[in-house]
């Protein structure tokens, strides 16, 4: 088993020790090829924008595609999950578009803004502390994406910041960067379900 890694830009090497750590193999993808010998991927946050350029550049939007709709096992950090939905409310990237989900692209604010959270994620026995930098939030998602943890922003309202579509899991925010493993854990688990 091998968990391939989207490393074209961002914090893809903090993915890569985390899952490494767990004994768990990893791939740095860079191509399609690479992406054949993944059984599931991490598409890491860093600059949405960025990753989606250098994904078309490199041919790697249709096999991603392709792959997570036949099933593969994916995560998606911040703006992982970004590159996974299906559009932003504002603005125009390469998106994948596997994720029923409309984002809102540094919701929370500027890089000042960034903050820490303990979330209660569905599934999980304790809470789970979240980085959020310059973080998204999902403004619209459908009915076949299950919502695992929401945040409430400073006006009140309520967000979903951690969601499941069948194998997809993305997150607003960073797990890699605390060192819990359960979300990574869950990636791993659906490949063994599969």
């Amino acid at each position: 088993m091998t968990v391939g890694v989207l490393a074209l830009q961002g914090d893809f090497r903090e993915h890569i020790s985390l899952l490494t750590s767990m004994g768990v193999a990893t791939l740095e993808v860079r191509t399609a090829e690479d992406l054949k010998l993944a059984d599931a991927l991490v598409i890491p946050g860093g600059e949405s924008t960025t990753i989606g350029k250098l994904a078309d550049r490199y041919g790697l939007i249709g096999p991603i595609r392709e792959r997570c709709q036949q099933g593969m096992p994916t995560l998606g950090t911040c703006a992982g999950m970004i590159f996974l939905a299906e559009s932003t409310v504002s603005g125009h990237q390469p998106q994948l578009g596997v994720l029923n989900a409309v984002v809102e692209r540094n919701a929370f604010g500027r890089q000042v803004d960034s903050f820490e959270a303990d979330l209660t994620v569905i599934g999980l026995a304790e809470p789970m502390r979240a980085v959020f930098i310059r973080a998204p939030w999902m403004e619209k998602i459908g009915s076949d994406v299950e919502i695992l943890a929401t945040v409430v922003d400073l006006k009140g309202c309520e967000h979903p910041v951690l969601v499941r579509q069948g194998r997809i899991l993305a997150s607003s925010f960073h797990p890699e960067l605390t060192g819990d493993t359960r979300l990574h854990q869950m990636l791993v688990e659906s490949i063994d379900a599969s």
